[in-house]
This record gives structure tokens, sequence and C-alpha cells, in this order.
């Protein structure tokens, strides 16, 4: 049946629990609804219980069906492509965790990664050497200790804005030393 007003009418009238429009809308559109489910789920047995489910869903939810000028077999497509796509989702089996044994890194650190991070810090301690030492005493207890801007100036007996400069300058010689 390709009469996209009888079709309509025919769920309205399941909105109002009528069998016989139910039967009849089954023979005029399973093999559509059918062939929707078996390409998704590819089994004809897994097809056939999601058309079952499909077919109670339309039951169960015909009066929400509105005539909007769409074609009703594309709200009741809509249905049995959703159904058939959650009962695939359902049937999956889990994925067993060693197929993925050499995809998923191991936590933590690498070999690599940590000959990576003795190169820099190494790098960064020399850097650190070359700074005059009350300014790489601050970048250490700033960025290191996490001491703030006040702390710093206290211990060192200097206005807030002088250490911020201190630091400011400190690490742009820095970062010119590292990118040596």
């Amino acid at each position: 049946m390709n009469n996209p007003d009888r079709i309509s009418e025919l769920i309205a009238r399941i909105a109002l629990h009528d069998r016989a429009a139910f039967s009849e809308l089954y023979d005029a559109t399973s093999a559509k609804l059918f062939g929707v489910c078996l390409r998704i789920l590819k089994e004809r047995s897994l097809a056939e219980d999601a058309m079952q489910d499909t077919f109670v869903k339309v039951w169960k939810n015909a009066d929400r069906y509105q005539v909007n000028g769409l074609s009703p077999m594309t709200w009741l497509i809509t249905i049995a492509r959703n159904t058939a796509i959650d009962r695939l989702r359902r049937t999956k089996p889990d994925a067993d965790l060693s197929d993925y044994a050499e995809v998923l890194p191991a936590p933590g650190v690498t070999p690599e990664g940590a000959a990576i991070a003795a190169s820099d810090a190494k790098r960064l301690n020399g850097c650190l050497g070359e700074l005059e030492e009350q300014r790489a005493e601050a970048v250490k207890a700033v960025y290191l200790n996490g001491w703030s801007y006040a702390e710093l100036a206290s211990s060192f007996d200097m206005p807030v804005n002088t250490v911020r400069t201190w630091l400011r300058r400190g690490l742009i010689s820095l970062r010119e030393c590292m990118s040596r």
C-alpha cells in the first residue's frame, strides 16, 4: 500500500485501539519495515524480533503520530530503524579488553616519556642556574612550591610589583634558554 492518506487513517484508528486497523497496517507495511530491520541487523531472527518490537511501539504510540504533510511511512520507518539500532547495540558482545592491549596505552609514564622528562628537567635546572640567584629562587617558590606573589614579596621584603617583574623577566629568560 503506497497511499499515505490510508496509512495515516490506519494509524489514527490504531490510536483508538482498533485491532482491524492494526492488522491492515501490518499487512500493508510489514515487508518494507522488515527490510529496514534486516538491513541493519543482518540476521533474520534479530530482524523479526525488531519488527515485533516496532509494531508494539506503533500500537502503544500511535496517538503520538501527527499528520504534518510528511509521509506516515517515514514515521514507521523511523520507529523500525531506531528499534533495530537499539537491538543491534544490545546484542553486540562486550569487547574483551585483551583485544585492545596493544591499542590502549598503559597508565603512567612510558620509558620514553620518562627519558624526555628527565632531559627537560636537567635542561630546566641548567637554565635556572643561569638566572640571578634571587630570581631563580623566586621562580622556584612560585611555580614549584605554589607560593603566592604576596608570600614571595613578604619573604624577600620587596613590593609585590617588583616580585612580579622578577618573575616575568625570569620566565622570559627561561624560555629563551630552553629554546636553545
